[in-house]
């Protein structure tokens, strides 16, 4: 079976309390023969049990622990994780997924996309639905298209936290992820930064074709989705209102109605 070398990219995997799931990723990507620069694993404080398998898994699969004493959050685990990065790519996955046998061609293509485009910021694997503005760019992969005026609010998920490739100095750029907040907040704040500062990448067009999430009764997904229904019915006068504030706030400042500044390197 071939094997796929990828010295440049560092695999960073966040995780909290769910060790079998991480032993279940790294296990997928060994079978597939995915070799990586380093791997490096960002734990947000998990109970004693989890660390001490952690630890049996850091030496089985010879990876970098990165740990914290108390939990700190998305935005800190991230951070942290990121911080411990060497290589030029990071491929960022959470310990939930698992890559599927189409994978290692398709991101070897990635790579290269990155290596070709020094302008190409990220390229997305995973997503629960497709990007809101798309175009082809060629069998497998398309361009997400930013769309200041568009009017589907779902364009603010140019970013997402599911598996992607992105260059490891991409805090000089969108800044860092916001910590002391609640995960789904960290993520909606960085997907602000990705619409502001002149995103460009790539999405898997077949949005479901490369991973799987894998959410077990042993151990469960530890994001849970607080947003009330009637907040987020898109028909209702609420949901009408939202949409025509989020297209301002994606773009201008809300107090000012100036354009957004950049995040300066």
């Amino acid at each position: 079976m071939k094997t796929y070398n990828f010295p440049d990219v560092s695999l960073l995997i966040t995780h909290y309390n769910r060790s079998e799931s991480l032993d279940n990723l790294l296990s997928s990507f060994k079978k597939l023969n995915c070799e990586f620069g380093e791997i490096v694993v960002s734990d947000d404080g998990s109970k004693p049990a989890y660390l001490e398998k952690l630890k049996e898994l850091e030496i089985k699969y010879n990876f970098k622990l990165v740990t914290t004493p108390v939990n700190k959050g998305l935005g800190n685990n991230i951070n942290k994780g990121q911080d411990a990065v060497t290589c030029k790519y990071t491929l960022y996955v959470q310990e939930d997924f698992e890559p599927k046998s189409s994978f290692p061609d398709r991101f070897s293509e990635a790579v290269k996309f990155m290596d070709d485009d020094s302008k190409l910021d990220l390229v997305r694997f995973y997503a629960y639905a497709p990007y809101a503005y798309l175009e082809p760019f060629n069998e497998f992969y398309s361009s997400m298209r930013k769309n200041n005026y568009g009017i589907k609010y779902k364009k603010i998920y140019f970013y997402s936290d599911h598996p992607h490739l992105r260059r490891s100095d991409f805090f000089n750029k969108f800044g860092r992820y916001p910590e002391g907040i609640k995960g789904d907040l960290t993520e909606y704040k960085m997907c602000i930064s990705f619409l502001q500062n002149d995103i460009k990448g790539l999405f898997y067009t077949d949005y479901k074709g490369l991973f799987d999430q894998i959410n077990s009764a042993a151990e469960p997904s530890t994001m849970t989705n607080t947003r009330s229904n009637w907040r987020q019915g898109e028909g209702s006068l609420i949901g009408i209102i939202r949409n025509v504030y989020r297209q301002l706030k994606y773009n201008y400042d809300i107090h000012t109605m100036k354009p957004l500044k950049k995040v300066k390197d």
